[in-house]
């Protein structure tokens, strides 16, 4: 369960996965989502291929491992979202 902001998504604070419609896939605690897209705090970014791992390699390590932040703050547009889950779904 999320923490308790009626003004965020119910998301806000968990760790997700933000794949997108293009090759680059997100990993960060959601902050918010809304209508301009998905706004994550302390996020890594993966491309497919990067490092020789696919997507789903990238993110079956980070449910391993974990991530390293890369960016404090990034807002995926609505419109590149492919799929948000939970990584402790995964």
């Amino acid at each position: 369960m999320g923490t308790f902001h009626d003004d965020r998504h119910e998301l806000h604070g968990i760790t997700v996965v933000v794949d997108t419609v293009g090759d680059e896939i997100f990993i960060g605690r959601c902050d918010d989502m809304h209508e301009q897209g998905v706004l994550l705090v302390d996020v890594d970014v993966h491309r497919d291929g990067e490092e020789g791992r696919s997507k789903g390699e990238y993110v079956a390590r980070a449910a391993e491992f974990g991530i390293w932040k890369k960016f404090p703050r990034v807002l995926i547009p609505e419109n590149h979202v492919a799929s948000v889950r939970r990584l402790g779904d995964l």
